[in-house]
């Protein structure tokens, strides 16, 4: 079980470095290029939505307070981690409509200093 989730992450990983690199040459993607992305994205946000969590109450901490970060932010975080984890599910089971992600940033480790936002 350990080493299939070890190559689940492996494979996820190189899925999404792989498509940052094309998506960073601002040149049209084809369908297969956009749909795996979109697939891959859904992948990585359903499995990593609960780091929203202590994102958001690091976040809240920093801006407003370690006691409004610990009860506020918690919440706050609660609602992120499923709002992510949803949207990243929804993403992989439609991934051949390929359209732009719903969950800003698209994934959790890019701009970590920024909350998360959902639409355009």
């Amino acid at each position: 079980m350990k080493t299939l989730i070890t190559s689940v992450i492996f494979l996820v990983f190189f899925c999404t470095l792989s498509q940052t690199a094309t998506a960073q040459h601002n040149m049209v993607q084809s369908y297969p290029v956009t749909a795996s992305e979109k697939l891959v994205n859904g992948i990585t946000n359903a499995a990593t939505g609960f780091v929203e969590l202590p994102k958001t109450i690091i976040l809240t901490s920093r801006r407003d307070g370690a006691a409004y970060g610990l009860t506020i932010g918690f919440v706050t975080g609660i609602m992120h981690t499923i709002g992510r984890t949803v949207f990243g599910v929804l993403d992989a089971a439609t991934f051949f409509i390929p359209t732009q992600s719903t969950v800003h940033p698209s994934y959790i480790w890019q701009d970590f200093d920024k909350e998360t936002t959902y639409g355009q």
